[in-house]
């Protein structure tokens, strides 16, 4: 009696034990699982950034810009918000700083003006919106968001982008609202150099091809990774000091100033955006991504290093994909830069050696 009673016992022991570690097999997934990351990166342009030629105030300044855009839309996707929305919060504040060449900080053209254009996309659908040439609109990411959105077209440009701004509220804005005393200074020195180069009997092409890289660079974007693992990149610039005839640059060009698909990388372009045109860069990187299964890393360093520079193509990229993982190659002295994810601190960098 008393082992059948021992081992009656030891059998309900056995049996509670075994529904105990049943019960918790079961929970394992939901205790193991960690939150899903999210990350964004920015860029204020790629080129000729000496560190000689700042002060220690104005590299204070530049910092502190870089770190508001990054941290303004690193916010958006704290709090849940989506790639796009942070994309387009981060590009606000440079877009909104005469700092950087986009929005109140863009370039002038050959007449005295600005013209601007910009871009989206966003990778689980590949949905693209762009604005080309536009000339009073204080944001044009906005915008570029508003076509990808609202309209059944992918670019839209000048007069006709604006005509559709309107119908969507946008208020137009007049052009002189970008005109800022360094970026005149600057138009001018261009002139004066293509001025001496055609004296020396040189056509445009060659006047213009004899200009230095910061005359011909400077561009706005972010990539981001949002919780519900979709990513986007957008692009806004002010375009290339001195341009005629209705330029436009890579920076609205979906393939080769932006790019985002889920199966591969977001990138946003920075650079000669002839040359980012004609190499289709954005496009390229998440390519060799996705068919030749290479890191976001690897990818960009062959396109900015290996495609770019042999042909005289100058400027860099900022790259995210699906597992956060951020790459921002230049090939230039400097690129204004800065990153943050769900993993790691705030880091801003303007010099090729940070």
């Amino acid at each position: 009696m008393e082992k059948t009673t021992f081992y009656f016992g030891l059998s309900a022991l056995l049996l509670t034990l075994t529904q105990v570690n049943v019960s918790s097999a079961a929970e394992l997934p939901q205790l193991n699982q960690l939150p899903a990351p999210f990350a964004i990166a920015i860029h204020g342009g790629a080129g000729t950034i000496q560190k000689s030629k700042f002060t220690p105030e104005k590299e204070a300044a530049y910092r502190a810009k870089l770190s508001q855009a990054v941290e303004t839309g690193y916010k958006v996707l704290h709090n849940g918000g989506s790639s796009l929305d942070a994309v387009t919060a981060a590009i606000n504040v440079l877009e909104n700083s005469p700092f950087f060449n986009a929005g109140k900080g863009a370039v002038y053209t050959y007449d005295e003006t600005h013209e601007m254009d910009a871009s989206i996309m966003f990778g689980k659908s590949r949905q693209a919106g762009a604005v080309a040439g536009v000339k009073h609109i204080e944001n044009p990411i906005n915008l570029a968001r508003l076509v990808m959105d609202e309209s059944v077209h992918v670019m839209l440009s000048g007069e006709g982008a604006e005509q559709f701004a309107k119908t969507q509220g946008v208020e137009l804005v007049d052009n002189k609202l970008f005109d800022t005393e360094h970026r005149y200074k600057s138009l001018l020195k261009s002139k004066q150099r293509m001025q001496k180069a055609k004296s020396k009997n040189k056509d445009y092409r060659a006047a213009h091809d004899s200009l230095e890289v910061e005359y011909k660079v400077g561009t706005v974007g972010a990539v981001a990774l949002d919780s519900q693992g979709n990513i986007a990149a957008g692009t806004s610039t002010g375009g290339m000091t001195n341009k005629r005839f209705g330029r436009i640059g890579d920076s609205p060009v979906i393939g080769a100033g932006t790019f985002a698909d889920n199966s591969s990388c977001a990138v946003s372009a920075t650079g000669h955006g002839e040359y980012f045109i004609r190499y289709n860069v954005a496009a390229d990187i998440c390519a060799r991504v996705q068919y030749q299964g290479k890191t976001i890393e690897q990818a960009g360093q062959e396109v900015i290093h290996d495609v770019l520079m042999p042909v005289g193509g100058t400027g860099g990229v900022i790259i995210i994909d699906k597992q956060g993982n951020i790459s921002m190659p230049f090939n230039t002295q400097g690129m204004y830069r800065g990153k943050k994810s769900s993993n790691t601190p705030t880091y801003v960098a303007i010099f090729a050696d940070e």
